[in-house]
């Protein structure tokens, strides 16, 4: 067993070991758990960190004087364990208030009470020092077009987002905002749904440089999408500021698996480019390994933390096998062979123009067709290269 170390910057939401396992068909099978024993088992396991939604810390409407009792009680048990809080978020989507969304709803005064409870929660996610505030807008959606406007929509989604800046830069806090992208579930369909989506929606906004991106494994793949493609553009737009790692076996409803319980080669390469930059290097993530993962509603309270550890063994386990792959004088020769570093090469050479392309006969009117048609790139001896470092035969 590889051991999970405070450097590795582990990091689960209070949501997630606290799930008691209930669902659209069932009730619960665990029973609630003290934020204040997640923190200290989470600890014992060799996590860093420990994120959370208001709600999960403060039961909602919670009066004052319990709300300061349940802070400080969370308080004591992070300075008594050493855990840190990097990120903090908003429960916009259980109460029945919340039906038609919450920056979205076609109720104004409902939108007005959502921005009051982010804002009273930012305060808090001040205090607790997180520097990272997600936005998963669950119930920012519609399930039939007839009801929904998106372009007002969007609109008060992008009024919302730029109301909340305002009030983190005037009140000074050193936090950014990442928002978490989903297709489905719980409405029928969800704004924002991908990464490439809300890249797109964080331009508009007047602090577009304090918003980025909190991608999860799930919610990606739910779309048919390819996760790794994902978070690499979200690092090629310095979009990454944070990340959400579970399993996921195709598009279906959001599983939450344990990481790498899912698509276990795509885990892979996504381990390679967080922490080696990918098949080309270049930048890699040094912000926290955060689990967005359910334990199996199978579970008992003891399954719940073999899972919890399940996931970072996996994350080291596939970190190792990431290192030896990009160690492997095999894998190495074959990246060359497949001409993967040659893509960093830019098509043009330097101060050449357009006119220079059109003037150079060898790229169009004497280049080789026949030979350049018939060249193989090697890509499936690469990827079984992969398939057998992951298995651990290399």
């Amino acid at each position: 067993m590889l051991a999970p170390t405070r450097d590795d910057r582990f990091s689960f939401g209070l949501w997630t070991v606290g799930w008691q396992a209930r669902d659209t068909f069932g009730d619960a099978t665990r029973d609630p758990l003290d934020p204040v024993e997640a923190v200290s088992r989470l600890a014992e396991l060799g996590a860093y960190g420990v994120t959370l939604h208001d709600d999960d810390l403060i039961p909602f409407g919670s009066d004052d004087a319990e709300r300061a009792r349940r802070i400080k009680r969370f308080r004591d048990a992070l300075d008594a364990t050493g855990l840190v809080v990097p990120m903090v978020t908003t429960n916009l989507f259980s109460h029945p208030i919340f039906k038609d969304g919450a920056f979205t709803s076609n109720d104004r005064e409902v939108r007005r009470y959502a921005l009051r409870k982010v804002m009273r929660n930012l305060d808090l996610a001040a205090e607790l020092g997180a520097t990272t505030y997600v936005f998963w807008g669950g119930r920012e959606g519609s399930d039939t077009d007839a009801a929904k406007d998106v372009r007002a929509a969007l609109d008060r989604f992008r009024e919302a987002l730029d109301l909340l800046a305002q009030f983190v830069i005037d009140r000074g806090y050193d936090i950014r905002f990442a928002i978490e992208p989903k297709p489905n579930e719980p409405r029928g369909d969800i704004l924002l749904p991908t990464v490439g989506s809300a890249l797109a929606f964080i331009s508009t906004l007047e602090h577009h440089e304090m918003v980025g991106l909190n991608p999860e494994v799930g919610h990606e793949q739910m779309a048919g999408m390819n996760f790794v493609h994902s978070v690499s553009q979200a690092l090629w737009h310095g979009k990454l500021f944070h990340i959400d790692l579970n399993g996921q076996r195709g598009a279906k409803f959001d599983q939450d698996l344990v990481f790498g319980h899912g698509d276990l080669l795509s885990a892979f390469h996504l381990v390679d480019l967080l922490e080696n930059g990918g098949p080309g290097g270049g930048p890699s993530y040094d912000g926290p390994r955060h689990f967005d993962y359910k334990p199996m509603r199978t579970e008992d309270a003891a399954g719940v933390w073999t899972s919890a550890a399940s996931n970072m063994q996996t994350y080291l386990l596939l970190k190792e096998r990431a290192a030896a792959f990009r160690a492997d004088p095999a894998v190495q020769e074959a990246l060359r062979a497949s001409q993967v570093g040659e893509l960093a090469t830019p098509t043009l050479g330097d101060a050449e123009s357009y006119l220079d392309l059109l003037a150079d006969r060898s790229a169009f009117e004497d280049f080789d067709l026949k030979t350049a048609a018939v060249h193989g790139f090697g890509f499936a001896h690469l990827d079984q290269l992969a398939v057998e470092h992951v298995l651990g035969a290399r």
